[in-house]
């Protein structure tokens, strides 16, 4: 004989009902939505009032988006960007070790280093390169504080508008990327270098076979906004004329005068380039980022099309 199934009484009375027999209903947010919509209507208005404004001359956009001027602009600011963030990157990691060295004089220098670099005006720091010919009119290797000079050079042909460009820029990243580097050294447990010790490792090879690798996790990430950050700053070294691609666009609408939609093309190829780069510094994130929460992974965007479907299947359930 069979019991018929009911609901289960506990010692008070109340009737339970089996978890199975639940359904989560998923909180609304009204508030939310209503923002959003608001917000992509705010969106769509001012797309389609830049798309029909006039002004704008997208002929002109069209015509210069692709030409050769541009292109040879974005080779300049493309290997402006690289070659800035590897000596910044090189030489950070060079001062980050320096700072953390318990020699004062190391410590003092780098410390010295970081504070300059960092206190200064990128723009400031351009200029200064550009014209450090006022300076200096030759650059001398020699033996200080005497006449001997082994090799001499004339600062006008060996600080080019690029070289000045590629000193400022690396010099300046050096500062920032040696905080970034330090910060991830410092990230490391202590006790990982006491056993390498232990074991007969040198300092310089602890450092670099096992401190490094394990601060990678720190240092990465943030290195890749860096790297967006310097294509972006490149269009500062326009000021001394430097070929790149702001310097370019400069050049053409100081003849044609049309300077919003120069600047558009501008934009657009800035834009185009950052996203190109957000791909792998994405990636980065979550292959360093590892272990931490999984949902501040995903972003709000891909969150909200996870909430919608998570809703339509709440309403066929209660259709069904």
């Amino acid at each position: 004989m069979t019991t018929p199934a009911h609901p289960a009484a506990d010692t008070r009375g109340h009737t339970r009902v089996p978890a199975e027999e639940l359904t989560a209903v998923p909180v609304r947010h009204w508030g939310r939505w209503i923002a959003a919509v608001v917000a992509l209507l705010a969106l769509v208005g001012l797309i389609g009032s830049l798309a029909k404004n006039p002004n704008l001359h997208w002929d002109v956009v069209g015509h210069y988006l692709f030409a050769g001027l541009i292109f040879d602009g974005l080779i300049t600011t493309l290997w402006l960007t690289v070659a800035a963030m590897a000596v910044g990157l090189a030489l950070g990691t060079l001062v980050a070790v320096m700072r953390l060295s318990a020699s004062p004089v190391l410590y003092g220098l780098s410390s010295l280093f970081v504070w300059l670099f960092r206190g200064t005006p990128l723009l400031v720091q351009i200029i200064f390169w550009a014209y450090a010919a006022a300076l200096y009119k030759h650059v001398m290797i020699g033996i200080p504080f005497t006449t001997v000079t082994f090799v001499q050079f004339d600062t006008n042909s060996l600080l080019t508008p690029s070289i000045a460009a590629l000193l400022a820029l690396g010099l300046n990243e050096a500062a920032y990327a040696s905080e970034i580097v330090r910060a991830g050294i410092q990230s490391v447990d202590p006790g990982q270098a006491e056993a390498a010790h232990s074991l007969g490792m040198k300092p310089a090879l602890t450092m670099r076979r096992i401190v490094l690798p394990q601060a990678m996790k720190v240092i990465i990430p943030p290195m890749g906004n860096e790297t967006i950050n310097m294509l972006k700053t490149t269009a500062y070294v326009s000021v001394i004329a430097a070929h790149d691609l702001m310097s370019n666009i400069q050049d053409v609408y100081a003849q044609n005068y049309q300077v919003i939609p120069m600047l558009v093309v501008a934009a657009l190829w800035y834009l185009a380039l950052t996203t190109v780069l957000s791909v792998p510094q994405a990636w980065l994130e979550r292959r360093y980022g590892r272990g931490t929460a999984r949902m501040s992974q995903v972003s709000p965007l891909r969150r909200m099309f996870v909430g919608v479907g998570e809703l339509a299947a709440f309403t066929r359930n209660r259709k069904g």
